[in-house]
């Protein structure tokens, strides 16, 4: 499988995955939309200032990413004309129907699959735990099946956020819908910024570089 490393001209599409409203808001599904609402906090005053994009049904920021002077990526206006020129986008449908967002916003903004960085939730990885992949399966994870399905292909960089499996018997498909216990919560913004740091490391440096600095975090 090819590598995937920092794209031409090509905008890189990055998607969080997660349910929309408010009900939704604080729930595990929803960290991927946390990440997202993170990398825009450099660039939006706030994540309201979003554009909605309603050929794809989705909230989008046009913007552009670049690495800081201390060699953390960081984020950037888009009228700076310099970095890596990115799409930061949040679907508005349900988890399950994510992936027709994805390809469509993909297929507009003319992105290929590689340059696609899908953000979500991991049952399989402690809560705090980040990791970074390009291809594999889905680990049975409804948004990545839809994703998988929309694009035609596995061949996209996921930036996976642990979330820790249920305890006892509890059912994951109820697990992921109710919110952080307030314990996660006291680890939450480090996860996120995390994540956020693996999504602009991806995109400036390539998924082998972003890797090698997250995965020796944790």
């Amino acid at each position: 499988m090819a590598q995937s490393a920092p794209g031409g001209d090509r905008p890189w599409l990055i998607v969080g995955l997660g349910n929309p409203g408010e009900k939704y808001a604080a729930t595990r599904h929803n960290v991927g939309y946390m990440v997202v609402d993170e990398i825009l906090g450099d660039i939006l005053p706030v994540p309201g200032s979003l554009k909605q994009h309603k050929r794809t049904n989705s909230l989008i920021c046009e913007t552009r990413v670049t690495a800081s002077a201390s060699g953390r990526a960081a984020g950037s206006a888009a009228s700076a004309g310099d970095g890596v020129p990115v799409v930061l986008a949040r679907s508005r449908g349900y988890m399950n129907l994510s992936g027709g967002a994805v390809g469509a916003l993909a297929s507009f903004f003319r992105v290929p699959p590689a340059q696609v960085v899908v953000v979500h939730d991991e049952l399989d990885l402690d809560p705090g735990v980040v990791r970074v992949k390009l291809g594999g399966g889905e680990n049975g994870h409804n948004g990545l099946k839809s994703t998988t399905q929309a694009l035609g292909t596995r061949d996209y960089v996921r930036v996976r956020v642990g979330i820790g499996r249920p305890p006892g018997r509890m059912d994951p498909a109820a697990y992921v819908l109710k919110p952080f216990t307030r314990a996660e919560l006291d680890d939450l913004p480090v996860t996120v910024a995390d994540a956020a740091d693996a999504v602009r490391l991806v995109v400036t440096r390539g998924v082998e570089a972003a890797q090698n600095e997250i995965h020796a975090r944790h």
